[in-house]
């Protein structure tokens, strides 16, 4: 019996925690970050303040969970590529990072962000040392992988995942922020990635032996 209040117990504190980053997703990206307060989270996430405050004690964690949750939804699949194949590896998290920055979620959180870092600057620096450094080192720590595999020649990992990730980013987000209806389809996207494997692959890639 006890173990079945535990797990019930649990099970609603998971409930209330997902409600509340559900919540705090919506006000922030309708109201921004200094419109956004915890007694209106609270409210919205139907859970009492005191439950709000012992998971959340600031705004600023809360938003840190906010981020948390954008940049882990598309990864469910943390799996890392093994060495050998670049381009199969490269394709991997190409399309992990075209998946992640099409969602609208994405696209509302960095448009937020952009309009409240002036008077927020720890919110940018949150969204980028929470949500992107960490994907962005598993792209780093491939390449390294494969250059100490001797399939790559990287002596520049983190250069090298920016200008990758870039090539992606440059076509599947960043106009979203700035073009109005920028909504490629599924194919265009995958030939988007596909390019910037291609190119990565070229630049980086180790020819096998009798090539």
């Amino acid at each position: 019996m006890a173990t079945g209040t535990g797990a019930y117990h649990q099970q609603l504190a998971e409930q209330k925690h997902a409600a509340i980053i559900d919540a705090a997703t919506r006000l922030f990206m309708a109201h921004g970050y200094a419109g956004t307060s915890l007694a209106r989270v609270a409210q919205d996430a139907d859970v009492s303040r005191a439950t709000l405050f012992k998971q959340f004690p600031t705004k600023a964690s809360l938003f840190e969970a906010v981020v948390t949750r954008q940049w882990s939804a598309a990864d469910q699949d943390r799996t890392a590529p093994g060495t050998g194949d670049l381009a199969h590896g490269l394709r991997v998290y190409g399309l992990r990072y075209a998946a992640l920055m099409s969602r609208p979620e994405m696209v509302g959180l960095y448009r937020m962000v952009i309009a409240e870092m002036p008077r927020f600057p720890q919110i940018a620096d949150t969204q980028f040392e929470t949500g992107k450094m960490p994907f962005f080192r598993q792209v780093q720590d491939y390449l390294r992988a494969e250059h100490d595999a001797g399939t790559a020649r990287v002596d520049d990992t983190l250069l090298a995942a920016a200008n990758f990730l870039g090539m992606i980013g440059n076509y599947v987000f960043w106009p979203r922020l700035m073009v109005t209806g920028w909504n490629p389809t599924r194919a265009q996207v995958e030939h988007a990635v596909e390019e910037a494997v291609t190119t990565t692959a070229a630049r980086y890639g180790v020819p096998s032996a009798g090539r």
